[in-house]
């Protein structure tokens, strides 16, 4: 066994990362058949390209095998499946021979085959692993984690937010007793946090991170892609339904992809596309100065901005101003961007940013805090009880749980009591559920999104109301919504039981129900869900 395994599954790019106990440090590591290597600071370190093709012949090549074989483009080429993932509900994917495979499935595929290799190559038995996820992920995203690491033969794993596992990452930089911003800016999320860093002498264990705030959306490198394939066709004046337009569409956003890259680094950047089977040419170019209008006009950087100020107040409220904060800890590959830099300088000057390891950063502390180091952490989602207004018939939700709480709950944190509905019932319960910030969308230029058609094509559609809804709240007790059995049929608008809600140090909900009628105690602390 080479050490503690960390993986870092990416919308762009997939890290994986082992904890050596006897050097206490942590090193990058991909298999070699599916890595290829990224710039950071004056070196490279190893990733695998977050990429899966499915041939006709039904092989899957992954990663570096997509990039060598000129796959990227080839409509049989998944990509950007955490992004899809991470939403909930069915992706329709992609129509591949005679089967359709989703984005879910895609990236069960890319993942279980990183972690079976690297299961064999690292010789991997009980030992637990990292996996890591985004600050404002939902617990559907964590189980379907967990459920692919399982299936590879990796049971024992332990569930890390990317910002937290970021701070470890940049170690060498850290000093205890420190408050830190980690700015993690990746290809489909944008999670901000921030963090203290407690003095040695307060942990047995080693160095702990405690989380002061948190903040986060679904904006990333996707989004820019999408903001130059909608510039894109308005230089060509081309509309996303054009058949042309349908045929390339997976090329061109890869080209914009490439594009967006070189204006991190270069004043100008040039999209040159043939079509083989018309001819006929696409060309689209963009300055730096333009990509900047394009982000303005999409509201991107004051977006960023009001992030960066909810997680500021949220820790003011913990007791922490902007002028504790040390250090600014850059991550992901798009917190690389000019345009954001200078946004993140103008608010807590350059001299505080850190930009050394925006690539591998998260990988590293994940392994870190597998082998050992800890974290103070609070709950990141609000939850509440959804029941419908009698006179309106519309559903609303009672708080339950409130975003930043801490656990254990030393005492009850809501009481609350059942009533029955209607006449005769017996059967009673309650559904509980997460709550996203309402800020959080498919699009940074809400209310739109990029979909993809069973063909591989791209096309930009409004996200509807009732789906902004849906991705803003998960329904945790769907399967067990009734867990309330009274001893004698009800009248209607009969109370039936008093409830009341704490938190355990495992971050589950424990719920303590008596029947009002009896006395008689039905449950006491006991576990209803697993919070985040």
């Amino acid at each position: 066994m080479a050490g503690r395994l960390a993986v870092d599954f990416g919308t762009s790019n997939t890290v994986l990362a082992l904890w050596d106990s006897d050097s206490q440090m942590a090193s990058t590591y991909a298999p070699s058949i599916y890595r290829c290597l990224y710039p950071q600071g004056d070196g490279t370190t190893p990733v695998v390209p977050s990429l899966i093709h499915y041939s006709a012949d039904c092989r899957q090549w992954l990663g570096q095998q997509v990039l060598q074989r000129n796959l990227l483009k080839h409509p049989h080429t998944l990509r950007w499946a955490k992004r899809y993932i991470g939403r909930g509900g069915t992706s329709r994917g992609r129509r591949i021979g005679e089967h359709q495979v989703s984005f879910h499935q895609a990236g069960h595929d890319f993942l279980f085959a990183l972690l079976l290799l690297a299961r064999e190559e690292l010789s991997l038995a009980d030992e637990e692993i990292a996996l890591t996820v985004p600050v404002d992920s939902f617990e559907h995203y964590a189980a379907w984690l967990g459920e692919v690491a399982a299936s590879a033969g990796l049971s024992r794993y332990r569930l890390i937010d990317e910002a937290s596992a970021a701070a470890l990452g940049y170690g060498a930089h850290i000093q205890p007793g420190d408050c830190y911003l980690v700015f993690d800016f990746g290809g489909g999320t944008l999670d901000i946090a921030v963090v203290l860093i407690e003095a040695e002498g307060n942990s047995a264990g080693g160095r702990r991170c405690r989380i002061l705030a948190k903040a986060g959306a679904e904006i990333g490198g996707i989004s820019l892609d999408q903001l130059l394939f909608q510039d894109l066709l308005l230089q060509t004046g081309r509309s996303d339904t054009d058949p042309l337009i349908q045929t390339l569409s997976g090329a061109l956003l890869a080209e914009c992809e490439q594009a967006k890259i070189e204006l991190t680094s270069q004043a100008n950047a040039t999209i040159t596309l043939l079509d083989p089977d018309t001819g006929q040419l696409l060309e689209a170019a963009w300055s730096r100065s333009r990509f900047e209008e394009l982000m303005d006009g999409a509201d991107l950087i004051a977006r960023i901005d009001r992030l960066i100020r909810q997680a500021l107040n949220r820790a003011r409220d913990r007791g922490y101003g902007e002028e504790q904060i040390k250090s600014v800890l850059l991550v992901g590959g798009s917190s690389q961007i000019p345009a954001v830099r200078t946004t993140l300088a103008r608010i807590f000057g350059k001299e505080r940013l850190f930009v050394d390891r925006p690539i591998d950063a998260v990988a590293r502390g994940a392994a870190a805090f597998v082998g050992g180091a800890d974290f103070y952490d609070h709950i990141q989602h609000s939850y509440a009880i959804r029941h419908r207004d009698a006179k309106t018939g519309q559903w609303l939700y009672c708080p339950l749980v409130d975003s930043g709480s801490p656990y254990p709950s030393s005492e009850a944190i809501a009481h609350f009591t059942v009533k029955a509905s209607h006449d005769g019932q017996s059967q009673l319960g309650l559904a509980i559920f997460e709550l996203g910030e309402q800020t959080r969308s498919g699009a940074i230029a809400a209310p739109t999104e990029l979909v993809f058609d069973p063909a591989g094509g791209a096309r930009i559609l409004a996200v509807q109301v009732a789906e902004q809804e849906r991705r803003n709240s998960f329904w945790m007790n769907v399967n067990s919504p009734t867990f309330l059995t009274s001893s004698q049929p009800l009248q209607a608008g009969d109370p039936c039981f008093r409830i009341s809600f704490g938190i355990d140090g495992n971050k589950r909900l424990l719920l303590t129900a008596r029947e009002i009628s009896t006395g008689r105690l039905l449950y006491s602390d006991y576990p209803v869900i697993q919070l985040s």
